[in-house]
């Protein structure tokens, strides 16, 4: 097998089982390994560490498999997915839902793979080279997943071109029509666009922060911004909100929004087709109040090197979404940046409400749900972070 000998010292991240190898950590590779081969990983005095995915063009040289010498193969793959789906069934046993993330990447030992799961339909996206190369076993292994019928690939990610590989989408398995499906969630209904919709077709990371709005709405004055296909805005409607407007500069979203709201048949949900940092200018200028401001943007800052410019736009919004909170109104803010920390963000944040000139409290810290677990060895899994807080008075 085609090995990968790291310089003195460089290790150490290994030994912590963190799962990447960056290319300045490689002294030199052994035989000449292809894009996703798989390749065993060694200390500079020649110890064995770990087994990899090779990918020559990326930063990130060598994404871990496993840590000890073992095949890996068509086996490796199904027995993977088997454990991951396991523990999605008892971590979401008796939910009200029929979308859920079967497989978040590293934190189930499956670098570059992500399965969401809507209804009979898995939705896969590949992000490595790894990934890519093992792409037949990785569906079929899906395909064995008790109900599912059908798997489609979103393998379009801008990311993969990092990896120097081409944007993949369409059927992997299954019947490609139809491209457009329903899925269910705290009993609302929801349309799932599986070729042209955000990440895999909808935000599953976001279902336990949808309940909390809507158990947070009754009878408020409610602001979705960035609302996408209305998840947060239909929640709202349906815990009782006396007014929702949601704004989105996508006209295909929001097209998609109004068809979700119109089929729950839920009233009073004002749309807006627009950017929203104008938008919410607009509102700052007519002196509108709400009671409650979900910030749910989109990626600002993929990358760590792209966090200060992103912290711009975080602070700007969440700026603007203060001065619009009536007192004891409640922010709902969120980053989906890898490149931004939790404690970033809440600096952010914090910055924001002090140049809105209005005192603020974190009522709650809030993430992604059971489905999208967090290995200790792989912070980065935490990619969604976000912040309940309350503007004091």
């Amino acid at each position: 097998m085609h090995k990968l000998i790291l310089n003195p010292g460089r290790e150490k991240s290994l030994a912590r089982r963190h799962p990447w190898v960056f290319s300045g950590a490689v002294a030199r590779v052994e035989g000449d390994p292809a894009a996703g081969e798989t390749v065993t990983l060694h200390a500079a005095d020649g110890a064995f560490l770990a087994l990899a995915a090779y990918s020559p063009q990326s930063q990130i040289v060598a994404r871990v498999w496993d840590w000890k010498e073992r095949a890996i193969d068509r086996a490796f793959f199904k027995e993977r997915i088997a454990r991951a789906v396991a523990q999605r069934r008892e971590l979401l046993d008796g939910a009200t839902t029929d979308a859920l993330r079967l497989v978040h990447g590293e934190s189930d030992g499956l670098p570059g793979v992500v399965a969401d799961r809507y209804g009979a339909t898995v939705v896969v996206q590949l992000t490595s080279a790894g990934a890519d190369r093992w792409r037949d076993a990785i569906a079929d292994a899906l395909l064995e997943v008790e109900g599912v019928r059908r798997i489609w690939e979103r393998s379009d990610a801008e990311v993969r071109a990092l990896e120097g590989l081409a944007a993949a989408a369409g059927p992997l398995r299954g019947h490609r029509e139809p491209t457009r499906i329903t899925v269910s969630e705290s009993a609302l209904m929801f349309q799932v666009d599986l070729e042209h919709g955000h990440k895999t077709g909808f935000y599953l990371d976001q279902r336990e922060n949808r309940r909390l709005v809507r158990a947070s709405a009754c009878g408020e004055d409610v602001l979705d911004c960035f609302c996408y296909s209305g998840g947060f805005a239909l929640n709202a409607a349906a815990g009782g909100a006396r007014s929702v407007t949601a704004v989105e500069s996508s006209a295909e979203a929001l097209a998609l929004a109004r068809e979700n709201c119109e089929m729950n048949r839920l009233p009073g949900v004002h749309w807006i087709e627009g950017d929203v940092f104008h938008q919410l200018r607009k509102f700052r200028d007519e002196g509108r109040r709400f009671d409650l401001v979900v910030l749910d943007p989109p990626k600002f800052a993929p990358t760590a090197a792209a966090a200060t410019r992103a912290a711009r736009g975080y602070k700007d919004i969440n700026l603007l979404a203060f001065k619009l909170l009536g007192p004891d109104g409640v922010l709902f803010t969120f980053s989906c940046s890898g490149g931004v920390s939790a404690e970033l963000f809440q600096k952010i944040v914090a910055g924001a409400a002090l140049d809105a000139g209005v005192d603020a409290q974190i009522l709650k810290r809030l993430g992604a749900g059971p489905d999208h677990p967090v290995a200790f060895n792989f912070p980065e899994g935490e990619y969604l972070k976000g912040l309940m807080c309350r503007r004091a008075g």
